[in-house]
Parts: C-alpha cells; structure tokens; sequence
C-alpha cells in the first residue's frame, strides 16, 4: 500500500511541478479552447495552464476521501482502500498525460489540433483503455461496499448477487477496455471518442441488466 500511495501522491502533484518549470518558456498567449472542428476558438494567458494540475489535485483528493470511506465500509483487510487507490492512480494518470499533451500545444501555440502527430482522442481513450483493463481485472477482489465496485441495487441484494455481479463486471470491463484500445488503433477524433464512449454505454447497459438477472435468480 505504501508504494502505491507514493505512486499516487507524485502523480497527484507532478502536473503542477511540470507547470511550473515550463512556464518560463511559455509564450504569453496561448490557445485556451479548441472547438469541434480541432481549431483554436479562444486565446488566454499563459497562467491558465494551471487549470489541469489544480483539477488534477483536486481529483487525488477526491479519490482520497473515498478511500478512506471504503477502508471505513471494510470489515475484513484493506482491499476495497488499495483498489480505490490504483483507481486514483489510473485517473491521475490520465489527467498527467493530457496536462502533458496540452503544454506541448501551448509551447508550440497549436491552433490545430489535427497538425499534432499524436492524436488527442486517441492518446485519452487508449490510456482509458489500460485503465478499464486493470480495473477489470481487480473487480472480482472488491468487497461489498457502496463507493466502488459493480453496485446496483441488485448486486448488492446479498454477498451472492454482488459476487457474481463483480466477477461479471470484470469480464465486461477487460472485453470493454480491449476494444477500446482497438477503436484507438484504427480510428481517431470524434470518431474515436463516439466508438470509445458507445462502447461503455453499451457495457453499463449489459452490467446493470445483468445484476438484476442475478438477483432475481438468487
């Protein structure tokens, strides 16, 4: 638990140290808002790319409290409080690599965002990706509790119901994440993140009707 705590508080406070130390060879104005169409729609100052890191902070901090209300909730170990903390840690991640992504914009004042090799929509879903994946894979291991896990009012109808919901949401996260990263390889833009978020539509849909087949059978 100590090592991935550390993990979480570096990834909880690099976007700002990152911040500061490119904000001297930041140009004044920078692009503040892309539309639709990948092109810039408002310029702003510099001091505005402290936005990611502060909502990055605040996040970990969020995550934090849930943590602690999961420990609370746990009878039996600390794996709810560990889970919760990787779940930060795949968050925070997310939020370091596009506090990265848009620093990159800012030095080189993009105002298009298709001129970048690296693809936005990809780069956030494919990291979401690995995040379903590994969330997916530690669901079987969640204890009933009401922060985390597959928690419908079904699954969590009794230990049986919220069990089997959890090992079923696991499958369907990991199937989930899979193809994501798959949509990612071949698509991108909107495209991607409309392929991207139908898919985890479609899942919460098959999650949540599943649940309530469980607990009328048991």
């Amino acid at each position: 638990m100590k090592a991935k705590k550390t993990i979480y508080y570096i990834l909880m406070f690099l976007p700002l140290v990152v911040t500061l130390v490119a904000l001297p060879f930041l140009p004044d104005q920078i692009p503040a808002h892309y539309g639709f169409n990948n092109q810039v729609t408002r310029w702003g100052s510099k001091y505005e790319t402290f936005i990611f890191p502060v909502i990055n902070i605040l996040m970990g901090l969020f995550m934090l409290g849930m943590a602690k209300i999961a420990a609370k909730q746990e009878t039996d170990g600390k794996s709810n409080e560990g889970i919760v903390i990787i779940a930060g840690i795949g968050m925070l991640a997310l939020f370091n690599v596009m506090n990265l992504y848009f620093l990159f914009t800012d030095f080189y004042r993009v105002e298009d965002l298709s001129s970048v090799p690296i693809d936005l929509m990809q780069l956030m879903f494919t990291v979401l990706g690995v995040f379903i994946i590994v969330m997916g894979c530690l669901m079987p291991k969640v204890h009933m509790n009401s922060m985390i896990g597959l928690r419908t009012t079904w699954s969590m109808k009794n230990e049986t119901t919220w069990k089997k919901s959890q090992r079923f949401g696991g499958i369907s996260f990991i199937i989930a994440g899979a193809i994501i990263i798959l949509i990612c390889l071949f698509t991108g833009g909107w495209l991607c993140f409309a392929g991207s978020i139908g898919v985890l539509l479609i899942i919460v849909i098959v999650d949540v009707v599943y649940t309530y087949k469980v607990a009328k059978k048991y």
